[in-house]
């Protein structure tokens, strides 16, 4: 019995599209401490990278990073008895060229979203501009600085301040009317000033 090609590619490495120009737009490295999650998971993003039209260079193969520590077993009399611990952590590179940003996008948040138990990833992502950069990048500041004018105008006001209004009438009562005795009448006669 035949089976399905799509069932038949499960088998077979990954298809991969060629590059048009190699200018790379993304890198990808995956990290595990097992090596069995960790080729699964590389040869599931290079079969979502193909589906989505991406050519992906990979999974190459990075150097592991080796880690080693000495833990004494008790701290008196079993000094000399110690325990070793190693970890290898296991990386893989996958490099996408010649991608477009959204498409790049929309395939890391899919792995992102179906990711794997025990796998890490990191991504570098490039994005190319105009040769115009400068010009719009002055004009979204410009634009920027319109639209929080309104807030910045209110910066450090409280809503229920005082107004020119409300000050004169506030200066103007009996209570700030009155003439501020000197300190050293407070001094003299305590009693006296209590009284007043």
């Amino acid at each position: 019995m035949r089976l399905p090609r799509s069932v038949q590619a499960i088998y077979l490495r990954p298809l991969r599209r060629t590059p048009t120009y190699g200018i790379p737009s993304c890198d990808l490295q995956l990290r595990s401490y097992s090596v069995r999650n960790l080729e699964f998971f590389a040869d599931f993003a290079m079969r979502a990278a193909y589906y989505l039209n991406l050519a992906a260079k990979g999974p190459i193969p990075l150097p592991q990073i080796t880690e080693r520590w000495t833990v004494p077993r008790g701290n008196f009399i079993h000094k000399k008895s110690q325990e070793n611990f190693e970890r290898k952590t296991l990386r893989r590179l996958i490099q996408i060229q010649d991608g477009h940003p959204t498409v790049v996008q929309c395939w890391l948040g899919y792995l992102e979203r179906k990711a794997y138990h025990g796998i890490g990833m990191k991504a570098n992502v490039w994005d190319f501009e105009g040769l115009d950069v400068v010009g719009r990048m002055e004009e979204e500041g410009d634009r920027l600085d319109r639209e929080m004018e309104v807030h910045w105008s209110n910066f450090g006001v409280r809503a229920n301040a005082a107004t020119e209004e409300s000050l004169e009438k506030l200066l103007g009562e009996k209570a700030f009317s009155r003439q501020i005795r000197p300190m050293e009448e407070f001094i003299r006669d305590p009693v006296e000033v209590n009284r007043s």
